[in-house]
């Protein structure tokens, strides 16, 4: 489990730990911390270790001690008033979201599309963004505990001041503000943390769809005054055809042969131009798809669909609206499609495509309502030739299931120019590696997007994760190129984040041996220096001599 990873590393080289221990609360970390120090042992903490498509489970380099905090589950407190959770890093998505359920709570946590089982803590702490408009999670938070590797506790904000009424409502709190410090970084193990919630509220789920590839810059166009004025106040996606088509298909390995096989081409993972347009027609998938919500009071939402309909329509696109009332009606056509298919025989693919719009909307709509479903975790099943497993997506785990997959994850500029750019620079890397091209452009707050660029291979054929690995550092080089930077990056990347020996990383350095002299805490992560000594290239070329 803490050495399989999406990744597919040479021989799990990397990644296979010391050993594995999993602590049930804060005093068992700080004894794991002591015991570390005294024996010079490093050690790799994690949440629930479904970091997927960015090194899983997985530490930086090989030999270090796994400190698993599933076991730390605690739902500390969830204050109803001033709409707040604390929580400790083994507090999954899913049970944050039953708890307020089954307590008839009427507030919301954000989630992402990773499924009910990944933890909150771990996700936030990578800076990581659902749905909603607490979507940007890093910004919804507020006093962190952390052990420090030294065994201190450290609280930050106002948490320090034990008389304090306000830790978990103003992240600030007085002096310098080191939060900040502790996410994207191994400086210390963050035990607890305050997550703000968002009260119940009216919401309506947009889709639209626009059929070809150059009006992804419209779309954009079209959106951006909405992000900017606060009509559209959550994080808005919009897919390529076949990120969409991934969301409910696995590539046809029974009907399509390698390229290779074929016709004596290079090495290809990607589907035929025959199978890509007979796939996409029967899926009904455009050039692009975009997925958004309205949220806010009745006459808000109203307000805002008019809004958006009348700047998606300038973009060309069609735009469909999802709330209950919809999926009701829908419900009732189905079921009265239904009785046709069984006593006429008829209209029986019209009812299999409504049934499948349903479930979509369904999903969309109660993840915009805080209820994750790990439907979306499908196309990182794309090339898995035992296709989606028993019961998907219940307890899925594309790291254990033998899933290959790559993020790539640069931002850029919310400007139609600059998707369009983008998409333009990575397309024949794709090509030029023989895999198809996965893209989701998200409007990620109002000024920026955020492009996941997924590598989806078979990682039981050797060859193609060789390819994918190859592939998967020309995108990444090339997006650091262009000035499209990662938000976050997997551990095969974290030695390639300081190319020119900057002060940023220098400062951050320093901060590391002031905070972590012995260099104890995840060696490598976030830490360029000690990453290149991990890094595959370092691994292989071992290997070769």
């Amino acid at each position: 489990q803490y050495a399989a990873s999406t990744g597919g590393a040479p021989g799990d080289a990397g990644t296979r730990p010391l050993a594995v221990v999993r602590p049930a609360t804060r005093s068992e970390v700080i004894a794991v911390m002591a015991l570390a120090a005294r024996h010079e042992v490093a050690v790799y903490p994690l949440s629930t270790g479904k970091n997927w498509g960015y090194g899983d489970a997985c530490a930086v380099g090989a030999g270090q001690l796994i400190v698993e905090l599933a076991r730390m589950n605690r739902i500390v407190k969830v204050d109803p008033e001033l709409a707040y959770a604390v929580i400790e890093p083994g507090v999954t998505q899913g049970q944050l979201s039953e708890f307020l359920r089954e307590n008839k709570i009427d507030l919301w946590c954000d989630c992402t599309g990773a499924g009910p089982d990944t933890s909150l803590i771990g996700n936030i702490l990578e800076r990581g963004f659902g749905h909603s408009p607490y979507g940007n999670r890093v910004q919804h938070i507020a006093c962190m505990q952390i052990v420090l590797a030294g065994g201190e506790l450290l609280s930050t904000g106002f948490g320090h001041y034990p008389q304090s009424q306000v830790s978990h409502l103003f992240s600030a709190g007085v002096g310098p503000m080191l939060d900040g410090l502790f996410t994207q970084s191994n400086l210390g193990v963050v035990v607890e943390l305050g997550i703000w919630l968002m009260p119940a509220a009216c919401v309506s789920q947009f889709i639209a769809t626009v059929g070809r590839h150059q009006d992804l810059g419209a779309l954009i166009e079209a959106l951006r005054p909405l992000r900017l004025d606060g009509t559209l106040r959550s994080v808005v996606h919009i897919g390529n055809d076949l990120r969409v088509l991934s969301g409910g298909a696995t590539f046809p390995f029974a009907t399509e042969p390698a390229a290779a096989a074929r016709s004596g081409e290079a090495p290809s993972s990607r589907l035929s131009e025959r199978a890509r347009r007979m796939l996409i027609e029967k899926s009904g998938a455009q050039a692009w798809t975009v997925s958004g919500c309205l949220y806010g009071s009745v006459a808000q939402v109203k307000a805002g669909r008019a809004a958006v309909g009348r700047a998606l329509r300038g973009a060309g696109a069609r735009t469909t609206f999802v709330d209950q009332g919809s999926l009701d009606a829908g419900a009732w056509a189905a079921r009265v499609l239904g009785k046709l298919v069984g006593t006429l025989g008829l209209g029986a693919g019209l009812h299999n495509a409504l049934l499948a719009k349903l479930a979509l909307g369904r999903a969309l709509l109660a993840m915009a309502r805080g209820v994750p479903n790990g439907r979306f975790l499908a196309g990182a099943y794309w090339r898995r030739r035992a296709g989606l497993p028993e019961g998907f997506p219940q307890h899925a785990n594309p790291a254990l299931d033998g899933c290959g997959l790559f993020w790539v994850s640069p931002i850029l500029p919310m400007r139609g120019a600059d998707a369009l750019a983008l998409h333009a620079l990575v397309a024949p890397i794709y090509a030029a590696h023989g895999f198809d091209l996965f893209i989701t452009v998200s409007l990620i707050n109002e000024r920026a997007l955020c492009a996941v660029l997924t590598v989806a291979f078979d990682r039981d054929d050797a060859a193609e994760a060789a390819r994918a690995r190859d592939c998967q550092r020309a995108l990444f080089d090339a997006v650091m190129a262009a000035g499209y930077m990662p938000y976050r990056v997997g551990i095969e990347s974290m030695g390639e984040l300081d190319p020119h020996g900057d002060v940023f990383w220098k400062v951050a350095a320093r901060i590391k041996a002031a905070l972590d002299p012995q260099g104890l805490i995840a060696p490598g992560r976030y830490e360029p220096a000690a990453a290149r000594r991990f890094s595959w290239k370092a691994v292989e070329g071992k290997r070769a001599r």
